[in-house]
């Protein structure tokens, strides 16, 4: 399957190195360029792609408030951060906003373009730094959540990097089943993203810091 990326950022030398060394992997088309979020968001509404790299200090509308645009009006659109800022309430922010993935713009094209196809296999990203940063900023989920036995064996998986498909062959259950303990993962942790689930899950003590980087 070949993924649809839309480039977000302010810089066109940035963009002019993006488009130039994503298009050299066969699974990545570049089918847009935006030089600020509120073009970001009427480009992305037009060309519905796969995933949007998006930088977060932008003109007119920035990098934040476009992802919660893009989340509100595209749900299957994916939003990868791709900043240079690694400030804890800007990682938070951008999380709670549904970015899937939080990179930093020194990050290799290897892990860039694993990222990308992560993003748009739904499954979540962040960069060792970017985790740190939340784990230090995020507060922890509320002691009295309760899941099931089952919905946190889904938890675990999808903190480890798991698309529902792979949950559900791990689990030997059916791919609408996993969607039904996602939505309730979701709404028992009071989160709206996997990103946010992924964090409460390093909270409960599901997995580690160093075994979901590692994952990755």
């Amino acid at each position: 399957m070949v993924i649809r990326v839309l480039i977000a950022d302010d810089h066109h030398v940035v963009r002019e190195g993006l488009r130039m060394f994503l298009s050299r992997d066969p699974d990545i088309v570049i089918v847009g360029e935006a030089g600020d979020g509120e073009e970001a968001v009427r480009m992305a509404q037009q060309l519905r792609p796969d995933v949007v790299l998006m930088d977060l200090l932008m003109p007119v509308m920035d990098g934040i408030a476009a992802t919660v645009a893009l989340r509100n009006t595209l749900p299957e659109t994916e939003v990868v951060a791709l900043t240079s800022v690694l400030e804890g309430a800007t990682v938070v922010d951008a999380v709670r906003a549904g970015a899937i993935g939080y990179l930093l713009k020194d990050t290799q094209a290897s892990e860039l373009r694993r990222a990308i196809k992560m993003a748009a296999a739904g499954q979540v990203h962040l960069s060792p730094q970017a985790y740190a940063s939340l784990v230090r900023q995020i507060q922890s989920p509320p002691p009295t959540v309760a899941l099931t036995e089952r919905e946190t064996e889904v938890l675990r998986l999808l903190a480890q990097g798991s698309t529902n498909k792979e949950i559900a062959q791990h689990l030997q259950i059916v791919e609408d089943t996993v969607k039904v303990h996602v939505r309730h993962i979701l709404s028992k942790l009071g989160v709206q993203s996997r990103t946010q689930a992924v964090l409460c899950a390093i909270h409960f003590g599901l997995v580690t810091l160093a075994s979901t980087t590692k994952s990755k």
